[in-house]
């Protein structure tokens, strides 16, 4: 029997021996994010990259269906104390969990875990939206995008022209001979919360124009809103002169079909969206149709500026353990590889927060091949000034901005459905933004910006 006992023993260990590395426990983290429908899919595989690349570490993706719910869920899941490692945060949430202290630094994290982070490899436009004022990256810059303006060729050559309107003026003149020639919808636009961005804040971006005072709140939270003193007055009101005259058309689900899904149909022939989308109509355009995109156009005799990075950041929030703060700085070096960006550009449409990773997709001629090409507008667009250029501004620090942008579009609604005078709506919508604003101040009374 002593003997058997040995033998058994011997085998145990031996057992032991061979399974140690294949039952060492992986470490699960959490990724809570915002994106829906197609983008929510090349999430997922992106995941799923991470996850069969190595075996120390699980990152469990899920979507909270939006970019607002990815952050009111992660609120609420910390104050009980059941928060995700990583959480989604879209560009306009950024003050808001910046002030919250709630959060791991994304600079002091990899520094922390041992990689050796090139900061300074971020496109300046992208990295000086998410940045301190000392230039400090709290968070990872994820999907980052910014709006261009998709055309339809075939329509523009019905019309004798063969690009896209630069200036608009130029803009203006081809929807009213669009509209001639028999086009029921030469611009699809929407003015939801959701899809005023391109037609607001990054419109005055590219006019090097302020939404709000104090370097559109960089330099305090006691900034003002300014949009209904600038050029972006004009432009509403042009925009509703076109609408007065059916050159320009509201598109949405509400109406049976957004404006994204109007123009891959070929039933618009200009939107303004982001360069995100390039992907999904890409793939859902009526076969044969030819289009293309172009930088956002500007009133002519404007100095153009940079446009503002849109889409959101990773955050890693406190209260986890070392452990899966590790999982967390592995799954950021994975997705930052030149290999990942190409693979996630390609899929997307999103662009690469990186010159490495741009300059990758150069040398691989990404850009060269038709699907992917005039996604570098982007990046022009991006970059078409400097970050620290003193006529521009790197971007919005306002708290509630998700708020605001529902009383910008409350305006819109306003001039757009009911009439209503256009620089009245506009006062109005920026009054009640102020009090958004005041009462974030109040909120953080006595705070410093970081």
């Amino acid at each position: 029997m002593h003997a058997k006992f040995l033998g058994a023993a011997g085998m145990l260990a031996i057992s032991a021996l061979l399974a140690g590395p294949a039952m060492a426990e992986t470490t699960k983290i959490d990724f809570w994010f915002g994106n829906t429908g197609d983008i929510a899919k090349r999430v997922q595989e992106q995941c799923d990259r991470f996850n069969k690349s190595q075996s120390d570490y699980e990152v469990v993706c899920t979507s909270q269906g939006s970019y607002d719910a990815s952050l009111q869920n992660t609120i609420a899941a910390f104050r009980a104390g059941k928060q995700p490692t990583i959480a989604q945060v879209s560009d306009a949430g950024t003050l808001d969990i910046m002030l919250s202290g709630a959060f791991y630094p994304a600079n002091k994290l990899m520094a922390d875990m041992g990689y050796n982070v090139d900061w300074n490899d971020y496109f300046s436009g992208i990295k000086s939206y998410y940045a301190t004022s000392k230039g400090d990256m709290y968070s990872f810059p994820f999907n980052s995008s910014t709006p261009l303006l998709y055309w339809n060729k075939d329509a523009f050559a019905k019309i004798g022209k063969d690009h896209a309107p630069a200036t608009w003026e130029e803009a203006a003149e081809d929807f009213k001979a669009l509209k001639a020639a028999g086009y029921a919808c030469p611009l699809g636009f929407n003015i939801s919360r959701d899809e005023i961005w391109q037609y607001g804040e990054q419109f005055m971006a590219v006019h090097g124009e302020p939404i709000a005072t104090k370097r559109n709140g960089y330099e305090g939270l006691d900034a003002e809103l300014v949009f209904n003193k600038g050029l972006w007055v004009k432009y509403i009101k042009d925009l509703k002169g076109w609408y007065d005259n059916g050159e320009a058309v509201l598109k949405s689900k509400e109406t049976g079909q957004t404006f994204v899904e109007a123009f891959a149909a070929g039933d618009c022939q200009v939107i303004l969206t982001s360069v995100g989308d390039h992907g999904n109509i890409g793939r859902t355009a009526k076969p044969g149709m030819n289009w293309g995109v172009a930088m956002l156009p500007v009133y002519a005799g404007t100095e153009r500026k940079h446009s503002f990075v849109g889409g959101a950041s990773l955050w890693v929030l406190s209260g986890k353990s070392d452990a899966e703060y590790k999982g967390a700085a592995a799954f950021f070096n994975f997705i930052a590889k030149p290999e990942e960006a190409l693979e996630w550009s390609t899929v997307t449409g999103y662009i690469p927060v990186r010159n490495s990773g741009y300059d990758y997709l150069v040398k691989e001629g990404f850009y060269e091949k038709a699907p992917y090409a005039g996604r570098e507008l982007a990046i022009k667009s991006l970059t078409a000034s400097p970050a620290d250029d003193a006529k521009s501004y790197p971007g919005i620090r306002l708290g509630g901005l998700l708020q605001i942008r529902q009383e910008m579009a409350n305006g819109l609604q306003a001039i757009f459905i009911n009439n209503a005078d256009v620089q009245t709506s506009l006062d109005e919508a920026a009054a009640r933004g102020n009090q958004i604003l005041r009462r974030f101040e109040q909120t953080y009374k006595g705070k410093q910006l970081p």
